[in-house]
Order: structure tokens, then C-alpha cells, then sequence
């Protein structure tokens, strides 16, 4: 069972989210809020495995939600709602550790589909929305300082790296590398620990400003 709470500030909204996640048998809705208020406290109680919430809430927004969150020991993974595919505040929440976004529009069938996939620690964002997003509010180009964090990368990491900043599934990393995939996550466990990165969209962002990709 996969766990989820839910912030939006619009009732019907969380209604319809919650209508739509719980369709499918696998995933529960555990507990919603209007905001990020006491979320460190929800995620003590109930232990979710996802946190998807709005970005743009009265009192304590998504931002502020991605940063608390992420810091939590044995933190769940952070999906972020836009109205805007190209939302500025999305790149921030991605930088301090959500796993990606979604837009509000999100056929319900997708919406499903990128809980699964967060709940298997892989980033949601499609590989074309990764680029496009990753392309508009990277940070000016190629960073001395994103180059040096790769530099400690072994060659077989850093192609690592760089087909998750493509966008890749671990399971296509395997394939395209010759490894099991079970390899690939221990590969993607080093980079982390080498980069300082808490999931693998921070090292695609970091990919992305060291200009590898």
C-alpha cells in the first residue's frame, strides 16, 4: 500500500486528487491539509511514502513543505502541483529535494502512474519535461562548482548521471548500460553520497549545470 498526503488550500480540488489516487487499490490517502502547517507532525502519524502538495498555498506554501520534508530523517518523496509547466517556484521546490511536479491538469491516469514511480525513488518527470524545465531555470550554464562536484565521479558514475539527467528509468539505464538494474541503484546510491545530492533530480540538475547534458 503506498501511503499519500495531500496539500491543497482548494477543497475540491483535494477531493478530486484524492478521488483519482484512490482508485487505484494500491494507494491510500492517509491525511490532507489546506497547507504545510504541521506537515512534520502528519508525516510522524502516518508515515506516508509520498507528500503531494500544491505550490502555491495561504501560510505555509509547497516551498517551505519540499524544504521541511526533505530534511526529515527517512524522508518520503515530494511532488509538487502547478498550474504552470514552466513555474519558476517548481525549480526551487526541485532543487531543495522534490522528486519533481505535476501539473493540475494531469490526466488522472498519469497522476497514478507518478506516485508509483516516486514511490519507487525515481523521478516522475518525463524525460521531455525534464529538459524543457531543467533548460529554463537551470542556472546560467555550465557552474566551476557543479563540475567539481562530478569530478569525483568514476567514468562508469558519471554515464550514470547523465542518462538520469535524460531522463532515464533505472531499468533503462540497465539496459543500455549492459548492468542489472539492482546496479544501477547502487551506482545512483554512490553519486548521491558523492555530490550531496537526496535524490537523483538533484543530480540532473546538477548534470544540467555542469553543461554534461
Amino acid at each position: 500500500m503506498i501511503k499519500v498526503v495531500l496539500l491543497d488550500d482548494e477543497v475540491l480540488v483535494r477531493s478530486g486528487i484524492r478521488m483519482i489516487l484512490e482508485s487505484d487499490p494500491e494507494i491510500r490517502v492517509v491525511a490532507e491539509a489546506g497547507d504545510g502547517t504541521g506537515v512534520a507532525e502528519l508525516i510522524a502519524q502516518h508515515r506516508p511514502d509520498v507528500v503531494l502538495t500544491d505550490i502555491q498555498m495561504p501560510g505555509v506554501d509547497g516551498l517551505e513543505v519540499t524544504r521541511v520534508v526533505t530534511e526529515l530523517p527517512e524522508a518520503p518523496a515530494v511532488v509538487v502541483l502547478t498550474t504552470f509547466d514552466l513555474d519558476e517556484y517548481v525549480h526551487t521546490a526541485l532543487r531543495r529535494g522534490a522528486t519533481g511536479f505535476l501539473l493540475k491538469d494531469t490526466p488522472p491516469r498519469d497522476l497514478v502512474n507518478a506516485v508509483h514511480v516516486v514511490r519507487r525513488g525515481e523521478a516522475m518527470l518525463s524525460p521531455a519535461i525534464t529538459r524543457r524545465l531543467l533548460g529554463e531555470f537551470a542556472s546560467g550554464g555550465a557552474t566551476e562548482s557543479a563540475k567539481a562536484r562530478l569530478a569525483a565521479l568514476t567514468s562508469r558514475e558519471r554515464e550514470v548521471a547523465v542518462a538520469v539527467a535524460e531522463g532515464w528509468s533505472n531499468a533503462v539505464i540497465a539496459t543500455k548500460l549492459g548492468v542489472s538494474e539492482a546496479t544501477v541503484k547502487v551506482h545512483l546510491g554512490r553519486i548521491m553520497s558523492k555530490v550531496e545530492a537526496s535524490n537523483r533530480t538533484q543530480v540532473a540538475i546538477l548534470v544540467h549545470d555542469a553543461g554534461l547534458a
